[in-house]
Order: C-alpha cells, then structure tokens, then sequence
C-alpha cells in the first residue's frame, strides 16, 4: 500500500469493536474514519466528497443492518464502487446473503487481526 494514504470508513455499534479494527488497521498507514450506525454510514458519504478506500461495515446493527446499508451503496450510481468488506458473527445462510450484494471481502467474528490486515491489504491493493 504504498503512495497515498488509504481512507477507511468502519461503521459498528459496537466501540470495542471499532476499537479493535481501528488499532488493526492504524499500524497500515490508514487514515480511520468511524460511524456507529448504517444511517451514519449514508450521511457521511452524501456530505464528505473524500469517498473512502474501503467501507468495513458490520452486519448486525440497529435499525438498518450492514446488508441494507450495502444494497443501497450497489443501488447507488454515486457509490456503487466504493469497496465493502463485511464484519459478522453470522451463519453461513447469512454469508451466502451477502455474496449475493456484491461485496469485496467477508470476517467472521471473533476475528484474526492478520485475516483482518490480509484481507484490507488485498482490497486496498485493487483500488
């Protein structure tokens, strides 16, 4: 990931967790953004021009859930490429779901830091 600095936008209600990726991810040169909720999400990117590198969004939150908040960003001439990885604690039914929205990468929960900074690694590197 050399050259400019890559934008991460993580979106979870959960602060440890955001904790955790934020701590995964500063050690990459990344620039760290985060949101506590999907709404947040959408509002953040209609307002700041500087779209993010990547979006890692959880899956299970309040209101309107990490798939929701995908389908709408793939519906979305404006941000339909904006990279998604998917944070979830989930079941394999619910993978397969998130397949179906396009995403760019999937962790399951409790996650590995190094699956975590491979994973980010090989994304950022396509963008």
């Amino acid at each position: 990931m050399e050259g400019f600095i890559k934008r991460i936008l993580i979106c979870d209600d959960v602060a440890d967790n955001t904790f955790l990726l934020q701590t995964i991810l500063q050690a990459e040169d990344c620039q760290i953004e985060i949101v506590d909720s999907g709404a947040a999400v959408l509002e953040k990117l209609e307002i700041d021009p500087n779209h993010p590198n990547l979006l890692i969004l959880d899956v299970q939150m309040p209101k309107m859930d990490g798939f929701e908040v995908a389908r709408r960003l793939r519906e979305s001439a404006e941000f339909q490429f904006i990279p998604i990885m998917l944070v979830t604690g989930l079941n394999e039914d619910d993978i397969n779901k998130a397949l179906d929205i396009k995403i760019d990468g999937l962790i399951q929960k409790p996650f590995d830091p190094d699956v975590v900074i491979d994973q980010v690694r090989t994304i950022l590197d396509r963008s």
